[in-house]
């Protein structure tokens, strides 16, 4: 069913959407005793804030203050992603888990950002979530890249190595 979003109401959203998984990583990066996973987590929730801070000037709206105090908020209690992350993590989180986990939540998020996308009439609001999905999955693809690097994997620049012997 299409929904009547309008840009602002758009931006918001994604704006939140995009603090929560801040707030996830940030979460994380407490909860993780291991050093690597708790530095993975912690350079999430720093990548995450960047790109929120790209789309946080196209708010017109006066309800979240400046930048830094809302990314200062503590986190939404009915936030999802946090109750997942009680579930999934222990202190014994390693590099490897923490990408894992990051992974899935990115993923999560850019199907959230695509869907809602699809179901917006009007095609500026639907523009910031196709965006917000976008810079989603780049940033998936980032943390892909680190785990593949991890797992001693061949990351992608080495694939023309590997091809050719």
């Amino acid at each position: 069913m299409p929904q009547e979003y309008r840009v602002q109401e758009a931006i918001k959203a994604a704006i939140q959407a995009k603090k929560n998984l801040r707030d996830f990583y940030l979460q994380a990066a407490q909860i993780t005793e291991n050093t690597k996973g708790k530095s993975v987590f912690a350079r999430l929730a720093d990548e995450v804030k960047e790109n929120t801070g790209r789309i946080f000037p196209y708010y017109r709206g006066d309800d979240f203050g400046s930048f830094e105090e809302y990314m200062a908020q503590p986190p939404q209690k009915d936030s999802a992603m946090l109750a997942e992350l009680r579930k999934a993590l222990d202190e014994n989180v390693h590099e490897r888990r923490a990408r894992e986990i990051a992974l899935r939540e990115e993923e999560d998020l850019e199907k959230h950002f695509r869907m809602t996308a699809a179901q917006i009439i009007d095609p500026a609001a639907r523009s910031v979530f196709e965006k917000a999905a976008n810079e989603t999955r780049n940033h998936y693809q980032v943390v892909e890249s680190e785990y593949a690097r991890t797992m001693a994997m061949v990351h992608e620049t080495d694939m023309n190595t590997y091809v050719r012997e």
